[in-house]
C-alpha cells in the first residue's frame, strides 16, 4: 500500500484581481521529508506557504494533510489542524513587548492552562536545546542579536512538538556562519521531532544543507521538483540559472521583458 503523503497539493490556484499568482500547483511532501521551495522574488512562494498554513484560501484546488482535505473544514476544525503546524517568519515576528519566555510559550499558554513557573521552565528547556542560556528567557527581543532572535523563533515553532514545520527564509539577514548554525538546528529539530518541513529560501548554501527535495516555482507553477542532490543537473534552464546565481539566462530575460512592457 502506497504511503499517504504528509502534505499534498493538487491544482492550487490563487489570484488577486487580475494578478494570477498561483496557476495550478501540484506538490507532495512525504512524512518526515524536508522540502525547500525556491524561486525568484514575486514568483508565488510566500502565497503558496500562506495557502498551506491556512492564512490564505486558494481559489481552486485541494490541500490535504495526512490525506485529510483542509479546504472544506470549518474554522474550529482548521484551528485544531493549525496546532499541528509550527512556523517561523522571515523577520522573526517576535513580540517586542514580551520577554523571551512569553514569546516562546505564547501559543502553548493559549492552548493549555499553563502557569507562569511551568511556562518559564518549558521555555528554558526548549531554548537550551537550541544552544541558548537559560538566562535569556528574561530578556526582550531587542536585546538579542539577529541569530539569537532566529533561535527564539525556532524555539517557539517547536515548543509544542508539531508534526509539520514551516520556515520562511530562516537564514535571511544572517552571516554565513550564523546561517549555518541555524540550518543545523533546523535539521536537528526535524529529526528530533520526526517532523515534515517546508522551507522557502533564496540561500542556496542553506538549501543544500537542509533539503531532501527541492521544488522551483516560476510564473505561478512548479517547473521542477527533485532530490536536492540533482539540482545542478536538472536540465531546466531556469533552475540552472537560479541555482548557480547566473546573471544571464531565462529568468533575467523574463525580468527584462517585464521592464520593457511596463
Amino acid at each position: 500500500m502506497a504511503e499517504i503523503p504528509k502534505i499534498e497539493l493538487t491544482g492550487v490556484t490563487k489570484s488577486f484581481d487580475a494578478n494570477h499568482v498561483l496557476k495550478g500547483i501540484d506538490l507532495t511532501v512525504a512524512p518526515q521529508e524536508s522540502l525547500v521551495i525556491i524561486g525568484t522574488s514575486g514568483c508565488g512562494k510566500s502565497v503558496l506557504m500562506k495557502c498551506l498554513n491556512g492564512l490564505i484560501r486558494p481559489d481552486t484546488g485541494s490541500i490535504k494533510i495526512s490525506g485529510k482535505e483542509i479546504l472544506d473544514q470549518g474554522r474550529p476544525a482548521l484551528e485544531e489542524l493549525r496546532q499541528h503546524f509550527g512556523m517561523t517568519f522571515q523577520f522573526g515576528a517576535l513580540f517586542d513587548s514580551l520577554p523571551i519566555w512569553e514569546n516562546v510559550t505564547f501559543r502553548l499558554r493559549h492552548q493549555q492552562a499553563l502557569g507562569k513557573a511551568a511556562a518559564r521552565d518549558i521555555a528554558a528547556q526548549t531554548i537550551a536545546q537550541l544552544g541558548l542560556a537559560a538566562s535569556v528567557i528574561d530578556q526582550y527581543p531587542a536585546e538579542l542579536s539577529g541569530g539569537m532572535q532566529k533561535r527564539v523563533a525556532l524555539a517557539r515553532a517547536i515548543i509544542d512538538k508539531p508534526e509539520i514545520l514551516l520556515f520562511d527564509e530562516p537564514t535571511s539577514g544572517l552571516d554565513p556562519i550564523t546561517g549555518g548554525v541555524i540550518d543545523r538546528l533546523i535539521v536537528d529539530a526535524r529529526k528530533r521531532l520526526g517532523a515534515t518541513t517546508v522551507t522557502i529560501s533564496h540561500d542556496m548554501a542553506s538549501v543544500r544543507r537542509i533539503a531532501d527535495k527541492v521544488a522551483m516555482v516560476h510564473n505561478g507553477v512548479i517547473i521542477w521538483v527533485g532530490p536536492a542532490d540533482n539540482m545542478s543537473e536538472s536540465g531546466v534552464p531556469e533552475v540552472n540559472q537560479f541555482v548557480h546565481g547566473l546573471t544571464e539566462g531565462p529568468l533575467t530575460n523574463d525580468w527584462k521583458n517585464d521592464q520593457a512592457g511596463s
